[in-house]
């Protein structure tokens, strides 16, 4: 058992819950349910305990765990078949099904509605219900509303038009036909209509009516058609009975809570659908030291709700916010219907909120640990590749180089950067070289990407401002002389190094043999990082730049423009669409070219303007 583990073993909480017991690459491995999550978790590592062949071996894989405390055993019980089947864990027994939840979507905006099934939500103007626990219950459901609702029943689009002649469903009073272009527009939206009132949990008089239908079936001996029944009002049952296990009101609520440490807050979200709990999230949000609670909650509903593709009818705050009528307006015109955001004093909402914020304090605490703990490896990983290479403090700020070209057409350079062990994407810079461009010389090439990196720092540009404590070019001992040569034609010393490619070893100045770090150290897995981050930024480029240059390959078909033209006309528009955007002039003036040849692009280009002129004469 390592450490992290132990210190979790610690920490649990003895209340109901599930947890999540994690392999060593983080893969779920295992989810159960407890009464008490301290007792239940801890059973698994008691010396004593007399575990199975298969637990034994799922106990000498876990390398970490997590959990979700919940308000009882069975809420514990729905949330672990939800994670059940989301994950889908190896040590766990799970059905055969490796997908997200199914949706049931009502397509309101065809012209002729349909249900199908999807496991994916989207903001297309339809009417998406569930999720789901499984496929059996949602196409019981859809059998049930065929038989209930004339609509479509093949799944098919149609637009009114005849295309077809009417199947049998049309024939047994279960489809309007409108491929056949029989059915009436009024009367079949009607019929949506109702079925989306029946999805959204008006079941009760349906249930009553087939189970008096059923029971008749039953006395006059129509045994057959009774047993028909009998599998609909199951199936419809067990919907119902799926909604109200957290709540009896089958509603769709978004459950916030909020917990501050220092200059950061935990949201935990509790995702409610149709009256269950099918899981949960966390989200970290910084700069709340000195905002009050209402504020930082106020942002949070704010920022995530711009871009969420599924909006419930309520939303459960633990505090009031000001501007709550505002939001909800805003709220309701991105669902097309009505949103309220409440905040609950006492009953069951109140009893959420108040699950979903000691989740939110649990999961900062463990945030928190978990982010010491990455500090400290990080400052051990930093201290030791400063004593490897002789640095007198560790390098808080790295700075790595690398080139990428092909066959010396379009160079371009990355610079990625490394803060404090993290890699600091915010602070990444790229170019593209320009003093030695369509020429395959690296050296050439990473000497002057250095000189334009530290000259911008000493003209005050602000994106260069911050200077490294330490830069690593990409490659061995030629590349590192480029770059200590352009620091010296700048008058600037820093430590640097050169990472070779094949054995991975550090060259740095004044020292003959290369440093060798540790296989499998902290230190050499932090370089390797560093180094495939700027190879990939690099590459990125690279194809970006080649794939622009491989569109102006277009303009081999037009008479007068040649490589060096397309070559001066790439770098001053960039891209085709720079071209096309450019007047006749501004071509003309492209160095190189001459008025001929700009008059030939520009028609190119343009050639929506000669069809103009030919009908108009």
């Amino acid at each position: 058992m390592n450490d992290k583990l132990s210190a979790k073993l610690q920490n649990l909480p003895a209340k109901p819950g599930v947890y999540l017991f994690k392999g060593e690459n983080g893969e779920v491995l295992y989810i159960g349910k407890g009464v008490s999550l301290r007792s239940r978790v801890r059973s698994y590592f008691q010396p004593s305990a007399n575990l199975t062949l298969k637990v034994a071996r799922l106990v000498r894989s876990v390398h970490d765990l997590e959990f979700l405390v919940t308000e009882s055993e069975l809420e514990a019980l729905v949330l672990e078949c939800n994670l059940i089947k989301r994950y889908r864990p190896y040590f766990n027994v799970r059905l055969r099904d490796d997908k997200q939840y199914p949706y049931l979507c009502v397509t309101t905006s065809e012209p002729f509605p349909r249900m199908i099934v999807t496991r994916h939500m989207k903001s297309d103007g339809n009417r998406y219900f569930g999720p789901y626990t499984g496929t059996r219950a949602i196409y019981a459901t859809m059998d049930l509303m065929n038989r209930i609702f004339p609509i479509v029943t093949c799944g098919k689009k149609f637009d009114g038009r005849p295309v077809q002649k009417p199947c049998l469903y049309y024939h047994l009073g279960q489809c309007l036909a409108p491929c056949a272009g029989l059915a009436n527009g009024e009367e079949y939206r009607r019929s949506v209509n109702d079925l989306i009132a029946f999805l959204e949990g008006k079941q009760s008089r349906l249930a009553r009516d087939l189970r008096s239908q059923m029971e008749r079936a039953s006395e006059e001996l129509r045994f057959e058609q009774a047993a028909r029944l009998r599998d609909q009002l199951s199936a419809l049952e067990e919907l119902m009975e799926r909604q109200k296990v957290i709540s009896e009101r089958a509603v769709d609520q978004d459950v916030v809570a909020m917990v501050a440490e220092n200059e950061s807050a935990c949201v935990q979200m509790f995702y409610v659908r149709g009256g269950r709990l099918v899981g949960q999230r966390h989200f970290i949000l910084d700069g709340v030291n000195g905002e009050s609670p209402a504020i930082a909650v106020q942002e949070f509903i704010k920022q995530f709700y711009q871009t969420a593709t599924s909006i419930p009818s309520e939303v459960l705050l633990p505090v009031e916010i000001e501007e709550s009528q505002i939001i909800e307006s805003w709220l309701r015109g991105r669902r097309a219907s009505k949103v309220e955001l409440l905040t609950p004093k006492r009953g069951e909402r109140k009893r959420l909120v108040d699950m979903a914020t000691e989740n939110a304090k649990l999961a900062i605490e463990q945030i928190m640990m978990d982010q010491r703990d990455k500090e400290a490896r990080n400052q051990r990983s930093l201290l030791q590749l400063a004593e490897a290479i002789g640095l007198s403090n560790p390098p808080q700020r790295i700075e790595c180089f690398d080139i990428s070209n092909f066959q010396g057409s379009a160079p371009v350079a990355s610079m990625v950067v490394c803060e404090g062990g993290e890699m600091a994407k915010s602070e990444y810079r790229r170019f593209k070289i320009r003093w030695h461009e369509e020429t395959p010389d690296d050296f050439a090439m990473m000497r002057e990407v250095i000189t334009r990196r530290l000259g911008e720092s000493q003209k005050d540009n602000p994106k260069f401002a911050r200077m490294p404590d330490l830069i690593i070019v990409d490659g061995g001992k030629g590349q590192l002389s480029s770059a200590l040569a352009a620091m010296e034609d700048l008058k600037i010393h820093l430590p640097a190094a050169g990472l070779a490619k094949q054995f991975e070893y550090l060259f740095i100045p004044d020292r003959s043999d290369p440093v060798i770090l540790p296989r499998g150290s902290a230190e050499l897995h932090l370089v390797q990082r560093i180094r495939d981050e700027a190879h990939r930024f690099a590459l990125t480029y690279h194809r970006k730049i080649r794939s622009a240059r491989q569109s102006f390959s277009k303009l081999d078909e037009v008479s007068g423009i040649g490589a060096v033209r397309r070559k001066e006309l790439i770098r001053r528009f960039g891209s085709l669409d720079g071209l096309r955007a450019a007047m006749l002039d501004e071509l003309a003036s492209t160095e190189k070219m001459s008025r001929p040849a700009a008059e030939k692009l520009y028609r190119y280009l343009h050639p929506e303007d000669d069809e103009k002129k030919e009908r108009a004469s």
